[in-house]
């Protein structure tokens, strides 16, 4: 987990002796190297002493390379690289940077996991839980490391590794829930916890089907999940925990069970929006599959001068209080607003900054070839009257054959190698219809912390609506009333904790007036704020304390823990990385 969060948490709460710490590999109590063997022959061989991957760029390293150090600085860049590494994650700053590929820093293993488990079978996640639980080692467990919260890696931890349970299962027409023996009709993909969002729309596809899925291509299905995944066919089908039918996991206790509505129902209900690493591990998930749909598609893009404010706020108003009209005639996608930004269409006698709204945005299944354009058309209408020389108005509309079709040429490939925090709020539509100047004035403060917004549009009628197995689930209340999911970012550099500490300040003041737009709202869980005030109702609403009753009865002494998550409250890590319980708790 991530230091500085914890740290700063150790001014308000201190840590008992160290019997009631997890085990720690430079501490008394930690196991033993003939322990560690052990482990490893009971696992036929799918333990793994990890080495930080940016040592190949240290000279005094073992595993030096010039060559490979290369390649990896190049790599580093990429969310593919971190995402095939047993321990490497997408955020440098969540390794509290012991290791970067340059020579020019120190190089140590101090911020990764001691040891990794490559689970392949199920077997090998049982061993690992069992293992930390008796041993009282910190476990930890990684897919692709794609988490803005910093949850799949802990210092002189253990790390299960689901990332190669690859496997995939389409069951047409029909899926029967284990135990009862329920007929759920529909097509359903069951798929393991390492699949990636591009193979699982790839598996879908190649049955003409589609899941409730996200943009980024490297993003682990599991995760995506357990935060409740938001999606552009999200708001004709909901998100992706509300389409899920089956889960098989490995308990705390190390039980190998199959959760759904009829049996392990308050799991079930937990692990569908309660967040990962928390309540045990998920070996495979059954998902709804829905027929794929055609797809029209828009690149736009509405810009003027930067410098010329008064056009440019009075542009992005305008375009923000047009968003929930155009998501009910069926439009979804990711809206962007800048104050300042490269033009995201180079053109000719075009300016390179400018400043607006830019997207791209999807119809299904429309019969009118032309109905993108009719969408967008009013919009232009209003544009060229308001502001007639002053913005620019441009529309690049596609057709394709499936949604798949379309995603491979608008996938999110995302980078890698970054120290960035997020925050985000759940908006509904009102804000945006009825109350834009407020709005406006919010996102004005959002500039100061970067100079582009994201407006999702992922929220409305099919999250509203939805009907979850069972009736309900974890995700946060305050999706259900959101028509769209508002994100902006901040990032710094690395080795330097006066301008970290700044840039988490600057992010949190700047977007307390979008927070404050809809008190009674939250934030979305995979991409919220690290340092979030009242995150417990800011993630999960009221959902919060019935998540805390099944975490204490399934994880009493909390085998899974990070943080900001579920029952954390009860322990902190400490400066050399021990997690240790607090004392007034």
């Amino acid at each position: 987990m991530y230091f500085w969060f914890l740290i700063l948490s150790l001014a308000t709460a201190s840590c008992v002796p160290d019997k009631s710490c997890k085990a720690h590999p430079s501490h008394q109590g930690w196991p033993s190297p003939d322990i560690w063997r052990s482990l490893n022959t009971t696992l036929g061989g799918q333990l793994i002493k990890p080495v930080a991957p940016g040592a190949v760029c240290h000279p005094e390293q073992p595993t030096y390379n010039k060559n490979e150090c290369a390649k990896t600085q190049v790599a580093w860049n990429t969310t593919d690289y971190h995402c095939s590494n047993p321990v490497s994650v997408l955020f440098d700053q969540f390794t509290n940077f012991t290791c970067l590929p340059d020579p020019r820093y120190a190089c140590t293993p101090d911020g990764y996991p001691a040891y990794v488990i490559n689970a392949t079978a199920t077997r090998h996640i049982k061993i690992g839980i069992d293992f930390a639980r008796r041993n009282n080692v910190r476990l930890v467990v990684k897919a692709t490391g794609h988490d803005y919260l910093g949850r799949s890696i802990a210092p002189g931890s253990l790390s299960i590794w689901t990332h190669n349970l690859k496997n995939v299962t389409y069951h047409s027409h029909e899926f029967r829930l284990a135990g009862s023996h329920r007929v759920i009709h529909g097509n359903a993909i069951t798929f393991g916890a390492g699949i990636q969002m591009q193979e699982a729309y790839a598996a879908a596809d190649k049955h003409g089907q589609v899941i409730v899925g996200g943009q980024g291509s490297t993003v682990g299905i599991v995760g995506y999940i357990t935060g409740g995944g938001h999606s552009p066919l999200g708001p004709m089908y909901g998100l992706a925990a509300d389409n899920v039918l089956e889960m098989l996991v490995v308990t705390p206790g190390g039980k190998v069970i199959t959760v759904n509505e009829d049996q392990h129902a308050d799991l079930f209900w937990a692990m569908r929006g309660g967040g990962g690493s928390t309540f045990g591990v998920i070996v495979s998930v059954t998902v709804k599959s829905y027929p794929s749909p055609r797809v029209t598609s828009a690149k736009w893009a509405a810009f003027t001068d930067p410098k010329n404010d008064s056009t440019k706020y009075s542009l992005m108003s305008y375009i923000s209080s047009k968003i929930p009209q155009l998501m009910d005639s069926g439009l979804s996608g990711y809206t962007f607003l800048s104050s300042n930004m490269p033009l995201p269409i180079p053109l000719p006698e075009m300016p390179s900054e400018v400043a607006g709204a830019f997207g791209t945005a999807i119809l299904q299944d429309v019969s009118d070839p032309d109905a993108m354009s009719k969408l967008f058309k009013p919009i232009n209408d209003t544009i060229q009257e308001k502001w007639p020389g002053k913005v620019q108005f441009i529309t690049m509309i596609n057709n394709y054959t499936s949604f798949f079709a379309w995603y491979k040429d608008n996938h999110d490939a995302g980078r890698g190698g970054r120290n960035t925090f997020v925050a985000s709020r759940l908006l509904e539509r009102d804000i945006l219809e009825k109350h834009n100047h407020n709005f406006t004035a919010a996102l004005k403060r959002a500039f100061e912390a970067n100079t582009r917004f994201d407006i999702f549009m992922v929220g409305g009628r099919g999250v509203k609506d939805a009907q979850p197995r069972g009736g309900e689930n974890a995700v946060n209340p305050a999706w259900r009333k959101a028509t769209v999911l508002a994100m902006t970012s901040t990032e710094f550099g690395p080795f330097n904790v006066t301008a970290e500490q700044s840039a988490i300040k600057i992010l949190d003041d700047a977007f307390e007036p979008m927070r404050l737009l809809s008190p009674k709202s939250g934030s979305y869980l995979n991409e919220a704020f690290l340092f979030e005030k009242n995150w417990q109702k800011s993630f999960w609403g009221a959902n919060y304390a019935r998540l805390l009753s099944i975490k204490r009865a399934v994880d009493p002494t909390d085998v899974f823990w990070c943080a900001p998550c579920v029952g954390s409250e009860h322990w902190r890590e400490q400066r050399d990385g021990r997690l240790c319980k607090i004392t007034d708790k």
